[in-house]
């Protein structure tokens, strides 16, 4: 299945959000997609860090989202 994935960052005063990365990405199931965007966030080269992502699927509906912010908890990367 192809999955889009975004990377932003987020204003806190007012959540606003803005994309510092997108990757579309083959993936099996959304579990493998999820953890290929979790090691994309460590290792794609952006212009910025960021803060958070969003996972969709190929009619745009938006399936996972995860605060890159907090620490993952083990297991889950």
């Amino acid at each position: 299945m192809k999955i889009t994935v975004l990377f932003y960052r987020v204003r806190e005063r007012d959540d606003a959000r803005a994309v510092v990365g997108s990757e579309i990405i083959e993936a099996e199931s959304r579990a493998v997609a999820i953890r290929e965007a979790q090691l994309l966030a460590r290792t794609l080269n952006m212009p910025q860090s960021a803060d958070a992502m969003s996972l969709s699927d190929a009619d745009g509906a938006v399936f996972h989202t995860e605060d890159l912010r907090e620490p993952p908890i083990e297991g889950n990367v």
